[in-house]
């Protein structure tokens, strides 16, 4: 059977996350540069191999300071820990459209199993005859599980940043 190659179309895509902070309201941030291999033996996805990274290096919150606070060894330790990863192990289809994708995020050398929930958004041609893909995937994650512990104590009471992470990611895929 033929198996089709997939790249992420950087200026079609966001890899994105936003957490709490203060508990009452959410800072968002996203990796601007990643990278991705998915392979599919059909137009639906399922089952198909994927495998992504995004340079630690690369976060932006639009905040220089909490940037950087992000890749030291608080949080990120970029560092030693350069790059984020994710292997997927299954995407398996739960209703139309609707997929579970399961596998393996590596954070600051921690590896653990996660599921997110991802939306395939079907295949379309662009006006120059390429063939797209959509994939919207979201989930969330404790970052506490990867290490990622630093936090601050408020006055009033409650912690500077919140421990459930959600991911946002969009891709818009290109048929190799």
């Amino acid at each position: 059977m033929a198996t089709t190659k997939w790249v992420i179309d950087p200026a079609h895509s966001e890899i994105g996350f936003k957490v709490k902070h203060m508990m009452f309201t959410n800072i968002t941030g996203k990796f601007e540069n990643y990278d991705a291999t998915i392979v599919s033996d059909d137009d639906n996805f399922e089952n198909a191999t994927m495998e992504f990274s995004a340079d630690i290096d690369s976060i932006n919150t639009r905040n220089t300071d909490r940037d950087t606070h992000l890749k030291s060894g608080d949080f990120f330790n970029a560092e030693n820990h350069p790059k984020l990863t994710f292997k997927a192990s299954s995407f398996t289809k739960k209703a139309d459209g609707e997929y579970e994708l399961a596998g393996d995020l590596t954070m600051r050398g921690v590896t653990k199993f996660v599921k997110l929930d991802a939306e395939f958004s079907g295949l379309m041609k662009d006006p120059w005859g390429n063939t797209k893909a959509g994939l919207n995937i979201s989930g969330k994650i404790n970052r506490k599980d990867w290490g990622l512990n630093w936090n601050s104590a408020l006055e009033t009471g409650g912690v500077l940043v919140g421990e459930d992470v959600s991911l946002i990611i969009e891709l818009q895929l290109a048929k190799q």
